[in-house]
């Protein structure tokens, strides 16, 4: 079975830069299938990761960032493979 993980998180004002540099600086414990970084407008960053794994595995994900960086907290999903 493939599971995604999503991540998203809104930086806070003008910091959309800084937050997916910290993004990309971060590595996970363990290697994904994939792993996909997206952004958009409003200063957001989306992180998709794909495991091979059952739905509710112990899965590594990034964590929250520390300080003022982001305008709220992280957002976290959690998909099943059906086709």
């Amino acid at each position: 079975m493939t599971v995604a993980l999503m991540w998203e998180a809104r930086a806070a004002e003008g910091r959309g830069a800084e937050l997916l540099a910290w993004v990309r600086e971060r590595p996970l414990d363990g290697v994904p299938l994939r792993r996909e970084v997206l952004r958009a407008p409003g200063d957001r960053v989306l992180v998709i990761t794909w495991w091979d794994a059952p739905y509710d595995a112990e899965l590594p994900e990034l964590a929250e960032p520390e300080g003022e960086l982001l305008a709220r907290p992280v957002h976290r999903w959690r998909f099943e493979s059906v086709g």
